[in-house]
């Protein structure tokens, strides 16, 4: 209650003192400043349970404690999350997209730490999924939810998502070029140019505290050693496609599985399906434990060959095609550990396990083309390069890919084969999945926003909120002469005919009767069922505003009836429908 009327008393005091574009600055730099610690407080947790857990396992055999603690973890954030949080927080990056385009760009107050919570758990017991989407949506709830404590409007709050999320990004990473990229190209922010200030500033805000606190183990630290030799072009073009189609493969057994484990009602069935396969594909294979960036830190390192540690099959390493053999089961078996982390009750994102799929798929590449004597390839390269061609194409974002691989990497003198590969993996992906793993759900259900303002703007109109009530109603069995005295006291000229129910029946135009409204003698013999028709088209409660403005389109009535499975509500207009999308679309395009 403090809190709340401290901060009441700051909105005051700043419409009275202070632009509202100094405001926006001041607010994006605290967002990105609790975003970027965030990040840090997250990061930190998850690696020291980690390593308490892990401390002390023998890297030359199986180590049993794996078939406990992924099971563990997800069965207390299942827990957690029933008798804490009592909400559903995975899929955090759908998450926010659906509240910008369906829910006024509203998160609920918990997402501020619900997700950083549950994602500890779950990835620090060896959840093979990846803390960036608990974190992107814990800054964008900051961010959500500080605007709305300001009483700001609809695309302030909007952009505050976006800081909150560049920021969370910038701290995970420090990589801030690669968050104001996440936040306009995954998220589909539709900002003008001067919107790019408030979301650079959280970005390096985010940044820096992540590096003052934790400096270069934010995530690894690796420079490209081997410089980028033209000859390995079409090396990097054959990774694109290969990159590709494993982005293919993430993406559609992602789906495939998450949707038969909606078919299972209990929730602890699937945590017991869930948790029980990831632990057993964690004891056989151990680097689809947690996030996988230590295995990438390997790779990247030149030791690639430490990947069969703390497994069965530890002797692999000494035979190339045995080698080459374990590196595809882990890559075919990560999509399905990730997936079934969080069908099972986890709570994790994709973010992770796309990278570390890149990172295998490029080192994999390499290795291959390796055992061929007259070919020699940088196997980190490829692996970096693999990072990104995944990465774009999975979340249909190659921008973003490249620059956090070139952030990453500390420098640009790689960016010509991110380009290569990512544009390459993402051109082949689109030709078989024209969404992302984030959008393509929302998308089949019309709540995805666009960077088309009119799509855009239509996805954020409510029916529900442009249905006017103001129309009598007449019964079928009604008189002409009952009619016209509803008609005295009506305002529209549109009559909805109902029965008992409130079943719609018909509607009867004005226009229609008016040759014979005035003749006294058809008053007790003509009824109004002899005067209604069924208008086309309808509008059903349940329906889109972008359905319900193409039936405008196509029609020439300036009122249609809305109803739900029959039943009559009210009418929507055509004047009303163009001046809620014409105030949105005006609202959007303010700087």
């Amino acid at each position: 209650m403090i809190v709340t009327t401290t901060l009441i008393r700051i909105h005051k005091w700043r419409v009275k003192n202070m632009s509202h574009h100094n405001f926006i600055l001041i607010l994006s730099l605290i967002v990105g400043l609790i975003s970027g610690l965030s990040a840090v407080v997250l990061k930190n947790t998850v690696y020291y349970t980690h390593f308490f857990l892990i401390r002390g396992f023998d890297i030359d055999s199986g180590n049993y404690l794996y078939l406990a603690y992924p099971l563990a973890g997800m069965a207390l954030t299942v827990l957690f999350i029933r008798y804490v949080v009592k909400d559903n927080i995975s899929h955090g990056v759908s998450k926010i997209l659906y509240a910008i385009s369906r829910n006024n760009s509203h998160l609920k107050v918990h997402n501020n730490y619900s997700s950083m919570i549950a994602s500890t758990i779950t990835v620090g017991f060896g959840g093979s999924v990846g803390l960036e989407a608990p974190i992107v949506l814990t800054g964008a709830s900051i961010g959500s939810n500080l605007a709305r404590v300001m009483r700001m409007d609809y695309r302030s709050i909007t952009l505050m998502i976006g800081c909150g999320a560049a920021g969370a990004i910038a701290g995970i990473f420090k990589a801030p070029v690669a968050a104001v990229i996440f936040a306009l190209e995954v998220l589909m922010l539709d900002l003008t140019m001067g919107s790019l200030i408030p979301l650079l500033i959280a970005a390096v805000t985010g940044a820096t505290v992540s590096s003052f606190l934790m400096g270069k183990a934010v995530l690894f630290s690796f420079s490209v050693t081997d410089p980028f030799n033209l000859h390995n072009i079409p090396f990097y073009m054959i990774l694109g496609v290969i990159t590709g189609f494993v982005s293919l493969y993430f993406t559609r057994a992602n789906l495939f599985i998450e949707t038969a484990f909606t078919r299972i009602n209990s929730p602890y069935t699937r945590l017991l399906l869930g948790g029980l396969a990831l632990s057993l594909l964690i004891f056989l294979f151990p680097p689809l434990y947690g996030e996988g960036y230590e295995v990438l830190t390997d790779i990247l390192n030149g030791r690639g060959d430490a990947i069969v540690n703390n497994s069965l099959f530890h002797s692999f390493s000494e035979s190339h095609w045995l080698f080459i053999s374990f590196l595809l089961m882990v890559l075919f078996f990560k999509v399905i550990a990730m997936t079934f982390t969080n069908a099972g009750g986890g709570v994790g994102g994709i973010f992770a396990p796309s990278l570390f799929m890149g990172g295998v798929t490029g080192f994999l590449t390499a290795r291959f083309f390796n055992y061929f004597d007259f070919i020699r390839l940088p196997e980190s390269n490829f692996a970096l390069a693999g990072m990104a061609g995944v990465m774009a194409a999975v979340m249909h974002a190659p921008l973003t890919a490249i620059f956090l691989i070139a952030e990453i990497t500390g420098g640009y003198e790689f960016f010509i084969p991110l380009i290569i590969t990512s544009t390459i993996a993402f051109l082949t992906i689109n030709f078989y999945e024209p969404h992302s793993i984030y959008t393509k759900r929302l998308a089949a259900r019309g709540e995805l926003i666009t960077h088309d303002k009119d799509k855009a703007a239509l996805s954020r109109m409510q029916i529900n909120r442009l249905i006017e009530h103001n129309f009598l109603t007449v019964g079928p069995d009604a008189t002409l002469g009952e009619l016209v005295k509803v008609i005295a006291r009506s305002e529209r000229n549109v009559f909805p005919v109902t029965d008992g129910d409130n079943n719609f029946l018909g509607v009867v135009f004005i226009n229609e009767i008016r040759h014979i409204m005035f003749n006294h003698e058809l008053y007790d013999t003509t009824f109004v069922r002899n005067l209604m028709f069924m208008p086309e088209p309808r509008v059903n409660i349940d329906e889109t505003m972008e359905d319900v403005a193409h039936k405008f389109s196509e029609c020439a009535h300036y009122n249609l009836p809305v109803l739900d499975r029959g039943k009559y509500i009210g009418f929507v207009s055509r004047a009303n429908v163009f001046s809620a999308y014409r105030n949105l679309v005006r609202e959007s395009s303010q700087d």
